[in-house]
C-alpha cells in the first residue's frame, strides 16, 4: 500500500513505532494482563507509567525542579480560565498578545475573570505577523503576559521569546502547536500550557508547566478542578487523568529521546520548514500569507492563485497519499501541519505533488 501523509493540524500523525508499540501492548501491558485504558490510575501499574512520563518530560524539556508538571483534562482551551483564575493573584488585569484565533479565544475567557490589557495586536494585517516587542504597550500592573507562540490556524510563529527581565511579571504561554518540537527555556517563564494532540500524543491530555510560587491563590468562586495547587498537591491524581492518552504521550516522549532529543527534533522540523517554504517562494501559483520572518514551523497556510482549483487539488492530493491538507474554515485555503512525527519524505512528496499539479493548471 502507498505510505499515507497526514497533514492534519490536530489530532495529528503519531510516529509509527509509537502506534506499533500501543498496537502490541493493547492487550496485555507488560505482563499486567491489562491493557492501559483497564488500569486503576492509582494502581502499581499505572503510577509507574505516570512517573517515568514526568520524569522523561522533565529531562527531555530541561524542567527546573521549582516547576510543577500537570497533567490536565480539558484540552488546552480550559487553560484559557485556569491561567486568570490562578495567576491573577490580587490583581486587576492581565496582558495579553493577540495575534490570532487562539490568542482571541484566550482573551474572550479571560475578560470573566479580570481586566484585559491587550498589550499587542496583529488584527490590522488579518494576523499575518508577530507584532515586535518594541511595539508592544504593557501594563506594568498587569499580574502576568501571556502570548501563544505558534498560532495553528494562522500559521504565525514568534521566533523569539518575550524578554520580561526587569520585571516580576510571569510570561504565559499556549505553545500547544509547538511543544517539544525544538529547545526551549521553560526558566524564562512562569507557565506554559500545551495541548497534547499536535507534537506529543493524542487529544484528551493537556500539560501544565507552571513555577511553585505562582499557584495558591486563586479568584474567588474558583472550581475545585481548576485550582492548580490541588493538581500539584495529588500529583495530577485528584480525580482520574486522561490515563491512555498519558501512556501514548509517554511513549512519544521516549521516541523523542530516541530520535536525539528536541536539538535533533529542531534540526529535522526546521529542513521540512525550509523545503515547503522555499518552494512556495519559488512560485506565483501558491502564496503563504504569512510575514517571513514570522512563518511557522509547524503550521504551514498556502493559496492557490486560483480558489476554484481548491476542490481539485485536495482531491488529487489524496490520490498522492497527501491527506488533510484543507485550511481552517475561518480562513480558507491549504494547510500542512508538519509537526514532530511527519517525515521529511512526506514533505518532499508534497512539495513533488504541488509542482506536478501548478504546472498541469498552469
Amino acid at each position: 500500500m502507498e505510505p499515507i501523509y497526514n497533514f492534519s493540524a490536530g489530532p495529528a500523525v503519531l510516529p509509527k513505532e509509537v502506534l506499533q508499540q500501543a498496537r502490541d501492548e493493547m492487550l496485555d501491558w507488560h505482563g499486567s494482563g491489562m491493557s492501559v485504558m483497564e488500569m486503576s490510575h492509582r494502581g502499581k501499574e499505572f503510577m509507574s507509567i505516570a512517573a517515568r512520563l514526568e520524569a522523561d518530560l522533565r529531562e527531555l524539556a530541561g524542567i527546573p525542579a521549582n516547576y510543577k508538571v500537570l497533567f490536565l483534562s480539558g484540552g488546552a482551551s480550559s487553560q484559557f480560565a485556569m491561567v486568570p483564575m490562578n495567576l491573577v493573584r490580587g490583581k486587576k488585569s492581565a496582558n495579553y498578545i493577540n495575534t490570532g484565533q487562539w490568542s482571541t479565544k484566550a482573551i474572550k475567557e479571560a475578560k470573566k475573570y479580570c481586566a484585559v490589557h491587550v498589550a499587542a495586536s496583529s488584527e490590522d494585517a488579518n494576523f499575518t505577523y508577530a507584532p515586535t516587542q518594541d511595539k508592544w504597550n504593557i501594563d506594568p500592573d498587569g499580574a502576568y503576559l501571556h502570548y501563544t507562540p505558534n498560532e495553528t490556524i494562522g500559521g504565525v510563529e514568534f521566533n523569539w521569546i518575550p524578554d520580561l527581565s526587569g520585571t516580576d511579571m510571569p510570561l504565559v504561554a499556549d505553545i500547544s502547536s509547538a511543544f517539544m518540537s525544538r529547545p526551549l527555556d521553560v526558566s524564562r517563564f512562569g507557565l506554559i500550557y500545551a495541548g497534547t494532540q499536535k507534537n506529543v500524543g493524542p487529544a484528551g491530555l493537556c500539560i501544565v508547566i507552571v513555577r511553585e510560587d505562582l499557584i495558591g491563590t486563586t479568584v474567588s468562586g474558583t472550581p475545585t478542578m481548576f485550582d492548580y495547587k490541588i493538581h500539584a498537591d495529588n500529583d495530577s491524581m485528584y480525580n482520574t487523568p486522561p490515563t491512555y492518552a498519558m501512556y501514548i504521550t509517554g511513549l512519544v516522549v521516549e521516541w523523542l529521546k530516541q530520535k536525539g532529543g528536541l536539538q535533533a527534533m529542531e534540526k529535522i522540523n526546521l529542513a521540512k520548514a525550509r523545503l515547503l517554504y522555499d518552494f512556495l517562494d519559488t512560485t506565483d501559483f501558491y502564496h503563504c500569507p504569512v510575514a517571513k520572518p514570522d512563518r511557522s514551523r509547524m503550521n504551514v497556510p498556502f493559496t492557490l492563485k486560483d480558489p476554484a482549483l481548491d476542490e481539485g487539488f485536495l482531491k488529487q492530493a489524496r490520490t498522492h497519499g497527501l491527506i488533510q491538507l484543507k485550511g481552517h474554515r475561518s480562513v480558507g485555503g491549504m494547510r500542512a501541519s508538519i509537526y514532530n512525527a511527519m517525515p521529511l519524505e512526506g514533505v518532499k512528496v508534497l512539495v513533488e505533488f504541488m509542482k506536478e499539479f501548478a504546472n498541469n493548471h498552469a
